[in-house]
C-alpha cells in the first residue's frame, strides 16, 4: 500500500527493528500537542513583539521564522529520524512566523485570529470524526486526487512567487473578487483533505513504525494544520475585503 502524500513515505513501514519500540496513536497524538503547544509559544512572542514595539520589530523574527522553518521542514522531511530533534525547532520557527502573520491580519481585520483558530480546529475535529466513522475513506484514488490538487496548488503559488520577483502576478487568485474567493475556498478544502491523509498515516504506523516516527507523523499534521490556517485567514480576510 503506498501513500501520496509526499512527507508520509510508505518506507518508513519497513523500519521498524525487530524487538525495538514502535509508534502508537498515543503517541502521535501526544507529539502532536507538544508540537502545537511550540507554534503557540511561538506565535506568542512574535505578537506580543508586534503590539509591544510594532511592525517594524517582528518583521525580522517573522522572516526569519518563515525561512528557517522551511529549512527545517525540509531537513525533517528527507531525514525523518531526525524528527525528535527538527520538529519541536520548526515548529517554534513556524510559531514566530505565524504570530506576525496573524498580527498583521488581525490589525487590519479585527477579530479575524480568533475565527480562524476556531474554524481550524472545527475543520480538524469534523474530519477526523468523519474518518473515524468511515464516512471518508483515503482510498488510493481519493489520495492520488489530493495529492495532484496539492501540487497543482503548489505550482501556482511557486509561479507566484517568481513572477513577484518580476512586478508579475497571477492574476485574479489574491482579489477579494468572486474568482478570488473560489480560489481560496478550492485550496481550504484540498487543505482540509491533506488531514485525512495524516490521519490514515498515523493509524498505519500503529505497531508498525519505528517510534521516532510518531514525532515525524505529529510534524506532518501541524504543517497541515498550518497550511490551513493560513489559507483560512487568507479566504476570510477576502470576505472582509468585499
Amino acid at each position: 500500500m503506498r501513500t501520496s502524500n509526499p512527507m508520509m513515505k510508505e518506507s518508513i513501514f519497513t523500519q521498524a527493528i525487530a524487538g525495538s519500540e514502535t509508534m502508537t496513536l498515543q503517541g502521535a497524538v501526544n507529539k502532536t500537542v507538544a508540537l502545537l503547544a511550540l507554534v503557540v509559544i511561538g506565535a506568542s512572542y512574535s505578537w506580543s513583539l508586534f503590539y509591544n514595539q510594532g511592525a517594524a520589530a517582528v518583521q525580522p523574527w517573522m522572516i526569519g521564522g518563515l525561512i528557517g522553518g522551511f529549512v527545517f521542514a525540509m531537513i525533517t522531511i528527507f531525514k525523518a529520524h531526525w524528527a525528535p530533534k527538527t520538529a519541536p525547532i520548526y515548529a517554534v520557527l513556524q510559531g514566530l512566523a505565524l504570530g506576525g502573520i496573524s498580527a498583521f491580519f488581525e490589525t487590519r481585520f479585527p477579530g479575524i485570529v480568533i475565527q480562524a483558530v476556531g474554524l481550524t480546529f472545527g475543520t480538524l475535529f469534523a474530519l477526523l470524526f468523519a474518518y473515524k466513522s468511515r464516512l471518508i475513506q483515503a482510498t488510493e484514488n481519493f489520495k492520488l486526487g489530493v495529492f495532484a490538487a496539492t501540487g497543482g496548488i503548489a505550482v501556482v503559488y511557486v509561479v507566484g512567487f517568481i513572477g513577484s520577483f518580476f512586478g508579475w502576478q497571477i492574476p485574479l487568485i489574491h482579489e477579494s473578487g468572486t474568482f478570488g474567493i473560489l480560489f481560496s475556498l478550492f485550496v481550504v478544502v484540498v487543505a482540509a483533505l491533506n488531514l485525512v491523509l495524516d490521519f490514515d498515516f498515523i493509524e498505519r504506523g500503529h505497531g508498525v513504525a519505528p517510534r521516532y516516527m510518531e514525532w515525524y507523523a505529529a510534524f506532518g499534521l501541524v504543517v497541515t494544520l498550518v497550511w490551513l490556517y493560513l489559507e483560512l485567514l487568507r479566504l476570510l480576510s477576502k470576505l472582509r475585503d468585499r
